[in-house]
């Protein structure tokens, strides 16, 4: 039987309109490059980062793309519902969300966690992606063929490190989040994948959360012998994203050098 060529334009995104949630910096910041030089228009969203967002904005801009940075608190309903307002004005349509948004925030081990530190990891995690998503449907079922790709973690797969709990427990709840949707969306026309990053170096996370002797740790047990870095992880978005008349729904892609093989 021969293969069917549909005639499907991969890796391009001409004409087609992106969110990138905590798109401002990072592996946010690599995302939101890499889907407006294949030619999508970006909105950038932030929450405290208002003048990195400007800047690659600006850049994206002068580089003949389009692209606007949209300030937002995500685990808050009634912002969210203001972000798309301005999604709404800005663009009047959407066919790629990338639910990016994310933060281990502390490392408490369970003896020693509150419930309130509890519900704020997940509320910043998942709570944020639920909200997204759904006043993100609107315009996704309108797009027709449209594609969703979710931020998970290696720690969702694994358990992460020592006070992690939180936070793996969230991205573990991503990766089931993801299938679920992928399931519900299906008849829409609305892929759902996601990609579970090991360690990513520059990066806020592991800036701020990993210790240098822990990354040389990490390292050291990477079986392709480096370390990731943002535009691997946005490759593999940027992929998923520009499959908006695929067939790949409920995956997800594992990008740690080997470390984890599903």
């Amino acid at each position: 039987m021969a293969c069917h060529s549909g005639g499907i334009r991969m890796n391009k995104l001409d004409g087609k309109f992106a969110l990138v949630t905590g798109g401002a910096s990072g592996i946010g910041g690599a995302i939101s490059e890499e889907l407006a030089s294949a030619g999508a228009a970006v909105a950038i969203h932030y929450h405290s980062s208002k003048d990195a967002a400007q800047k690659i904005a600006e850049k994206i801009t002068r580089s003949g793309g389009r692209a606007v940075a949209i300030g937002a608190d995500l685990t808050e309903e009634a912002q969210v519902k203001r972000l798309f307002s301005e999604i709404n004005s800005e663009f009047g349509a959407l066919d790629i969300l990338i639910n990016n948004t994310g933060d281990l925030v502390e490392r408490h081990p369970l003896s020693e966690m509150s419930l309130e530190f509890y519900h704020t990891v997940q509320a910043v995690n998942m709570d944020s992606a639920v909200l997204v998503t759904r006043e993100a449907l609107p315009l996704l079922k309108k797009a027709g063929a449209a594609s969703i790709v979710n931020l998970a973690s290696l720690a969702g797969r694994k358990g992460g490190h020592g006070g992690s709990l939180a936070y793996a427990t969230a991205k573990g709840a991503m990766l089931t989040f993801t299938r679920a949707l992928s399931t519900e969306l299906a008849e829409h026309g609305i892929r759902v994948n996601a990609v579970a990053p090991g360690l990513i170096l520059g990066s806020r996370f592991h800036a701020v959360h990993t210790t240098e002797e822990s990354k040389k740790k990490t390292i050291a047990g990477i079986p392709l012998g480096r370390p990731g870095y943002c535009e691997d992880v946005a490759r593999a978005v940027a992929f998923l994203a520009s499959e908006y008349d695929g067939f790949i729904t409920g995956a997800t892609l594992d990008i740690n050098g080997g470390v984890y093989m599903a």
